[in-house]
């Protein structure tokens, strides 16, 4: 009996020792499909933002990525043609983005107003993010 004993716990440890020794392998994904409910960024620069009021409060310029995710929005605040327009940041959580069947066409909603997004913290093109 105590022979089975130590032989069951040898053979225990062995089988625990070849799982620890054996390296867990990943694998990357290289290529992917779109899926329907993706959004390529060319859908979204120069895409105007309303609000609910459905008035035009500014337009995303570019995105923000950080490790591959998208974290921000740039969107351009006031100005006219380019002319003393600034550029403020917007977390995607606050962003309604959809595509209208219908017309053809995606759209962009966020519940801010116009002074909200003047008001908002400054992001300047300059630096390592330098046009």
């Amino acid at each position: 009996m105590r022979r089975i004993l130590i032989a069951l716990t040898a053979t225990t440890m062995i089988v625990g020792a070849a799982a620890a020794q054996t390296a867990e392998t990943t694998t990357t994904e290289t290529f992917i499909t779109a899926k329907p409910t993706d959004v390529l960024s060319y859908n979204l620069v120069n895409l105007n933002v309303t609000n609910t009021a459905n008035e035009s409060i500014g337009e995303i310029k570019d995105l923000v990525l950080s490790e591959g995710q998208l974290t921000g929005y740039i969107v351009s605040v006031g100005g006219v043609l380019g002319m003393g327009e600034r550029y403020v940041i917007v977390s995607p959580k606050a962003v309604k983005i959809t595509y209208v069947e219908n017309d053809k066409k995606w759209t962009a909603v966020m519940d801010a107003t116009k002074d909200q997004l003047k008001a908002a913290p400054e992001f300047k093109y300059e630096g390592r993010w330098k046009r």
